[in-house]
């Protein structure tokens, strides 16, 4: 499936949540990980993940100039989403972060997520970055599991900003083609 994913993954820049239907895929991705969101807690129900409360994330993310959000779509319809930070607010701290990087709960271990980072990787790799990182907390060890596997390696322990929640960071060193 690997190679058909990276022929047909398309990736796009969200600007805005005024497109219902849009916001309606992007409110049943973040439902279909209720796991995630159970663990993570940020939304206030992991049962019940509103439109409204995905448009306020979105839009909060959007506001950011330094963030990059981006839809990710196989023959038309939503299968992931990756949000990405150019500079963290920590200015000793030189590398760009994923924030967040999901996948549809029904299209995971397809090959979905290994192409969403590699993408990422890619398109920070060309804009002259060497390294990326990432935090997962530290109750979600699949998410751990996952971005080892990826080649990511445990660099800090510490709170996260927006919530303090303990946490795991990873850096992943790109290197030049």
């Amino acid at each position: 499936m690997g190679d058909n994913v990276r022929r047909m993954l398309l990736l796009e820049p969200l600007r805005t949540t005024d497109d219902a239907p849009l916001l309606a895929e992007l409110t049943a991705l973040h439902a279909s990980n209720r796991d995630f969101y159970s663990l993570s807690g940020d939304f206030p129900d992991a049962d019940d993940i509103r439109p409204e409360q995905v448009a306020a994330v979105m839009e909060e993310e959007l506001a950011h100039p330094d963030v990059e959000v981006l839809v990710a779509r196989d023959e038309g319809r939503v299968v992931g989403l990756v949000i990405t930070l150019a500079h963290h607010p920590d200015p000793a701290d030189p590398d760009p972060w994923i924030g967040l990087l999901i996948v549809d709960a029904e299209e995971q271990r397809k090959g979905y997520g290994r192409e969403l980072a590699r993408r990422v990787e890619e398109r920070f790799r060309l804009g002259g970055r060497d390294g990326v990182r990432l935090a997962v907390l530290d109750n979600n060890p699949r998410g751990l599991a996952f971005w080892t596997t990826l080649g990511y390696e445990v660099v800090d322990r510490r709170a996260d900003l927006r919530m303090g929640r303990p946490c795991s960071v990873l850096r992943k060193a790109l290197r030049s083609a």
